[in-house]
């Protein structure tokens, strides 16, 4: 490729709603340019990226088995009827009518369609395993899109779908893409981890997520540095203490708190630790009629430490909890007789269901709300000022420090940005879309289902938060939108720097690089900065002086200064650096 037939369209400044690196140099290196809200055009500097990623992926999926097919965009609301989604999905699902007054959705994923596509091939269980996969666009309308291709409307994604006879069948199913998604991952040259997941409704412990390690990241990774244990935040399992409650050692007593409602403010004044609070955190799960009318609505109490954050997943699966809500301040008022900021478990208006996390547990002499403006209670002891503990649970996000419960060490905390998800269904969708295949036994049996996401345009933005400096991109090599860059200086004023470009641009087609000559009439430095902003891994600079001492300037995008070498030298170089 010549530059002079491409379109290179870079920018000095990033438009003023880029909030992160990925968004602000994609639309300064020329990759994407905004349409509407979330909504973006693929230049072809960005495609070419996108189609390197869509490469790797679709040879990984095919060399695991995989099957490669396409899912409408516009899908049948009848499907997602089967399965209730059209109704319970919020928002988030663009739901459209023809011209017939039919109802159609645009596809987020593809789990209705793919089963349907299932029960009308795979009749029997000799037809299984079968894995279908797509690279497909797919839109969620989000409420805000954000961060450029992070967190876009419209956007490509990989989804698989695995269809198996039974659920051991489906775990080698899903081992498989696990393997595959590794190699997938390698192949990028970006530092990922592979980590647990939380299930969600659908249940099971298969469910993993692939993060890209960057210290922008949304999600907060969990990982033990001497194993290779690592979660989510949402599924790193804190473990119980294993030291016993001390004895009381204080009298409970009732002490003024003016204007401090947080466990911060209250431990300052009282010179305690934040450990040595407790904080109250109130919630509501509400029983619905045939209507979706509330009939009945019940109050809980969860008490954490003071210096610990619930984790939402983990309170939805304590038994009765699931689908809560925090309580209003009417009914929180009603129970405890005090607004929120002095609440805790000791003279309560009314009965509440009480959950106390493991470390709470095993607390003496703590502090907590006394249910009552300006004051809160010291003091306070399981078994002496309050019953001991109905139900203890995990109800807290892991910190940097716990022990790992792989019993290996002390787990630390880093930042991640998840870019694919392999995910264990069962027969979730078999089940409502009545999917079924003659078994072995030779009675129909509920397909075993899973499935495997990839975010084709979510990644190169994920790359990028990773990989880039003051100057902008560095793309590692199997995604960068070309692989070697040559500039020659003044090309159009000098015959020999034209003969030793378009000679090195030769020799590098013929080998298969994905070489692009800047042949355009531009300035050394405008010329430079642009390669330097979209991040072409290897660049080699040839000038008139240069060439008159016999050597041409070779610069990776990672190194400081720039590597003079014979011109005789330079393709030898080039194709070590390559591995060629």
């Amino acid at each position: 490729m010549k530059a002079s037939q491409f379109l290179i369209s870079t920018l000095k400044e990033a438009p003023a709603d880029a909030e992160v690196v990925s968004h602000k140099l994609m639309t300064r290196a020329g990759m994407i340019k905004k349409l509407g809200a979330g909504i973006y055009n693929y230049m072809p500097m960005g495609l070419r990226v996108i189609r390197k990623v869509e490469a790797i992926v679709r040879e990984e999926m095919n060399r695991a088995g995989a099957i490669e097919t396409t899912m409408p965009v516009v899908q049948p609301a009848e499907l997602w009827q089967e399965t209730g989604r059209f109704e319970k999905m919020g928002p988030e699902l663009l739901r459209i009518q023809d011209r017939h007054g039919r109802d159609f959705i645009i596809q987020p994923t593809s789990e209705e369609v793919v089963t349907d596509i299932a029960r009308q091939e795979f009749k029997s269980y000799k037809q299984l395993p079968k894995n279908l996969y797509q690279i497909q666009t797919k839109f969620r309308d989000e409420r805000r899109p954000r961060f450029g291709l992070m967190r876009g409307r419209e956007f490509i994604m990989k989804d698989a779908y695995s269809f198996d006879k039974d659920r051991d069948t489906a775990q080698i199913s899903y081992q498989t893409m696990r393997e595959a998604y590794k190699r997938i991952f390698d192949r990028f040259g970006l530092q990922y981890r592979a980590v647990r997941a939380d299930s969600g409704a659908i249940g099971g412990d298969l469910s993993e997520e692939f993060q890209v390690i960057a210290s922008t990241g949304e999600d907060a990774i969990v990982y033990c540095p001497q194993s290779d244990y690592a979660a989510n935040i949402e599924k790193a399992e804190s473990l119980a203490p294993t030291q016993a409650r001390p004895a009381a050692g204080k009298a409970m007593e009732k002490v003024a708190t003016p204007g401090n409602s947080t466990c911060e403010a209250v431990a300052a004044q009282l010179g305690l630790p934040l450990s040595q609070t407790v904080k109250s955190l109130v919630l509501a799960t509400d029983e619905l009629d045939d209507k979706g009318l509330i009939v009945k609505t019940q109050v809980w109490l969860l008490l954490l430490r003071g210096d610990h954050e619930m984790n939402e997943i983990k309170a939805a699966k304590v038994q009765g909890l699931a689908g809560f809500r925090f309580a209003s301040v009417p009914e929180i008022e009603e129970h405890f007789g005090s607004k929120p900021g002095y609440l805790g478990p000791i003279g309560l208006k009314k009965p509440v269901n009480i959950v106390v996390d493991r470390d709470v547990a095993v607390m003496a002499d703590w502090v907590c709300g006394a249910n009552e403006e300006d004051f809160h209670i010291a003091g306070v002891n399981f078994g002496r000022d309050l019953p001991e503990p109905a139900v203890i649970a995990d109800l807290r996000n892991v910190v940097a420090g716990d022990k790992s419960p792989d019993g290996a060490g002390e787990l630390a905390i880093e930042r991640g940005i998840e870019i694919g998800h392999v995910f264990y269904l069962g027969t979730k969708y078999s089940e409502a879309m009545k999917a079924t295949f003659l078994g072995d036994n030779g009675k129909p049996q509920f397909f075993e289902m899973g499935c495997y996401g990839i975010g084709v345009t979510r990644l190169p933005a994920a790359a990028i938060e990773q990989n880039h400096d003051e100057r902008g991109i560095i793309w590692p090599d199997a995604i960068a939108p070309f692989t070697v860059v040559i500039c020659p200086i003044g090309m159009g004023r000098s015959e020999a720097v034209k003969e030793e470009a378009f000679k090195l641009y030769d020799a590098l087609l013929a080998l298969g690089v994905d070489v692009i000559l800047d042949d355009r009439d531009e300035r050394p430095g405008a010329m430079l900065a642009d390669w330097e902003l979209i991040g072409v891994p290897h660049r080699v600079v040839l000038g008139d002086r240069g060439l008159k001492e016999g050597v041409v300037e070779y610069q990776q995008r990672r190194d400081t200064e720039a590597t003079k070498l014979a011109t005789d030298e330079v393709l030898t170089h080039l194709k070590s650096r390559l591995g060629l």
